[in-house]
Parts: C-alpha cells; sequence; structure tokens
C-alpha cells in the first residue's frame, strides 16, 4: 500500500482530479450532474492501525511502502505522527510509545496496535502480541487504560482481554438528528465519520417520500444506514452475514428507539432464495415476508461489487439505492442495472482523501 501524501493546500485539486476521473468513467450511463461531498483534508480517519517496529531498544508505529514493480520489495516507514488519522489518534500515537518504552511487560513482543476512535474522542486501543498475556500485562495494561482514558483489548494466539469493553459508541449527526451507533473491535465500520454522515444525509434525502412502503437493505453491516433510512419508510428489512455485524446492528435499532426495522442474519444470496419462496426454515419464517410491500432496496456490497444474479435481483425493485466503495465494479453493475432502471441521482463521496480510493452512491428508478 501508499501511505497517502497529505498537502492539505492540494485538496480541491485532487479532489478535482477524483471528480473528472468519475465523471469520464459513466459518462457512457448519461447520469444527471454528479453532486461532490469533500472530506476534511487530514485527520479524518477514525480507526487506523500499525506494526510496531522493534529496534534494539527503541520502538516505533510502522507502515510498509510496497514497491509496485516487486510486492515482496517492503520499505519500513517510521510514523511518529499519521496525519490521515483522527486527532485523537495522533494525541495517543506518542502517549501510548512512550508507555511502551517504559514498560516491558508491555512492549515485549508487541506486534501490533489498532486503533478505534469516534468524533467526541472516545478510543479503543487492541494491543496485539507475539506471546501469552498473563495477570501482570494486565494489571498494567488497566493501569494505562486510567492513565490515558481509553480503553484496551489485549491479543495474542487463542487469547482476547478485553479489559473494559469491546466497543466505541460513535455518534453521528445526519440532518439535524443525532444517531447513536455501536462499533465494535475487529468489525467493519466507515472509516471517515464526517463522510459517513454525508452518505448518510445524501441516502436520506434521495429516498423521502415513500413513507406507505418498505426498504429492503443489503450487506447492512451494523446498520450504518437502515438507522438513518428507517423513518423514511413503513418498514425496513435488513439482511446481513456477519453474526457480529448483525448483534451490533440489533443493540444499534434499541439504541435510536427504532420501531419498524428488523435485522436478520442472512446473506442476500439466501435472501434473494426466501423471497422466490425457493428457502425455507425458521429464519425464513420469522421474517414474514408477505408483511412486506417493498418499492426500495439499498446495496452497499464488497469492493468486488454485485454478481449477475444479485444485479437481477435488485431489478425487480422500483428504487435501486447503490452505495459502492469500488466504481469499477460500480460500472459494471450498471451496465446491467440501466437496462431496466435510470439513474437519477449521482454522488461522490471523498472517503479517502489524498488516494485513489472514491465512494459512489447512485439512486435509479425503474422505467415504466
Amino acid at each position: 500500500m501508499a501511505i497517502p501524501a497529505v498537502d492539505p493546500h492540494r485538496y480541491d485539486e485532487q479532489l478535482a482530479e477524483k471528480r473528472a476521473f468519475v465523471e469520464e468513467l459513466f459518462t457512457p450511463f448519461s447520469p444527471p450532474a454528479l453532486e461532490v461531498y469533500p472530506s476534511p483534508p487530514e485527520q479524518y480517519r477514525q480507526r487506523c492501525e500499525f506494526r510496531i517496529w522493534h529496534d534494539g531498544d527503541d520502538l516505533f508505529y510502522a507502515m510498509f511502502e510496497v514497491n509496485p514493480d516487486d510486492p515482496k520489495d517492503k520499505k519500513v516507514v517510521r510514523l511518529d505522527q499519521y496525519a490521515v488519522a483522527s486527532p485523537r489518534i495522533n494525541e495517543l500515537m506518542p502517549q501510548l510509545r512512550e508507555a511502551f518504552l517504559q514498560s516491558d511487560t508491555l512492549r515485549r513482543r508487541l506486534f501490533q496496535v489498532e486503533f478505534l476512535t469516534t468524533l467526541s474522542g472516545e478510543a479503543l486501543v487492541t494491543l496485539i502480541y507475539h506471546r501469552p498475556l498473563d495477570e501482570a500485562w494486565e494489571r498494567e495494561a488497566l493501569e494505562l487504560e486510567t492513565a490515558l482514558g481509553i480503553m484496551i483489548i489485549g491479543r495474542s494466539r487463542k487469547q482476547r482481554l478485553v479489559l473494559t469493553r469491546d466497543h466505541v459508541w460513535e455518534r453521528l449527526t445526519v440532518n439535524g438528528r443525532t444517531l447513536d451507533y455501536q462499533q465494535v473491535e475487529n468489525s467493519f465500520t466507515q472509516p471517515n465519520a464526517h463522510i459517513c454522515q454525508s452518505m448518510l444525509a445524501w441516502a436520506q434525502d434521495v429516498t423521502a417520500n415513500q413513507r406507505a412502503r418498505d426498504l429492503v437493505e443489503l450487506y447492512c453491516g451494523n446498520g450504518n444506514f437502515t438507522m438513518a433510512l428507517a423513518g423514511n419508510f413503513r418498514q425496513v428489512l435488513a439482511t446481513e452475514i456477519s453474526r457480529t455485524s448483525v448483534a451490533s446492528a440489533n443493540v444499534n435499532v434499541e439504541a435510536n428507539g427504532i420501531d419498524n426495522a428488523v435485522v436478520a442474519r442472512m446473506s442476500a444470496e439466501e435472501f434473494s432464495l426466501a423471497l422466490k419462496g425457493e428457502k425455507s426454515g425458521r429464519r425464513v419464517a420469522e421474517m414474514a415476508l408477505d408483511g412486506y410491500d417493498f418499492s426500495t432496496v439499498l446495496v452497499d456490497p464488497p469492493r468486488a461489487g454485485l454478481d449477475e444474479q444479485s444485479c437481477a435481483q435488485i431489478s425487480e425493485y422500483e428504487r435501486i439505492v447503490y452505495i459502492s466503495c469500488n466504481p469499477a465494479t460500480l460500472a459494471d453493475n450498471l451496465s446491467v442495472l440501466t437496462k431496466t432502471h435510470d439513474i437519477q441521482r449521482f454522488a461522490l463521496f471523498d472517503q479517502f482523501p489524498f488516494t485513489h480510493h472514491c465512494e459512489c452512491g447512485v439512486m435509479l428508478t425503474r422505467r415504466k
């Protein structure tokens, strides 16, 4: 991977380049004007992970620059601060390093440090070791938690020691309303909380005036979009395959006082079969699919996008909201979806400034 070269003075220039790239890529689909949502140019990532590099009596955070011509050729890059990381992560980096340097118990065979932070400054730090963790480690880690006002999890082979709790609470403001999200260690969450708020506000806007109908959401994760969109629909049925994410989504439904959303643990493929009546069982029965009148489907798939069968499945809905972290696979999928649907809204969310990554959103409606 390449470590982003952050230059806030060049932010507008790099965003213009992304805009031009996206507009050119999607020209064949004649989309409406691109809506562009900028990110803070630095300190935008709420989660990061670093290797710990030991050099004699010293240690430091490290990332690796990989030679594109030879993937085995990796250059170690020392990081005392990280320009893309949240203010809280940058605050903690030197404080934790100093604590490691002063304690053989905390530093010995420490391999990796993972940070999960929130806009309000909550911080969960996972310390990963190549040795068993004992009572001495736990005692010193608890003291470090108190000293720095953080939460710590210790990991090693077949060990996971949660000292306080294994999650943070992120609070996102979307169109004037605050939404609470439990975000669990080692599970997927949107890394750029500022852009996440923009994505949720956009999704609310493009799904307005659907209160008489229902929403089905595939790949719902911890309910990121579910919480924001529930108020736009009569009912929401959200599906996700990850057990941890489903548990968090259900916690978030309760935390936000949402009474019209159900989260089911099921893959998108299984759900498609259930809708066709080709899959039965307890989980399918509990969903009570006959009670829904779906007008809209929301998908936020992995980078690989949707396969042909999934594209055919979502083409059956009147309205499609597609959030994509990979414009190339989105374009491939749109070549199928635009056979039956027209693009009504088109957005670029600058989730990762100073990288080539682009997050896009499209809203499509079925032609009469």
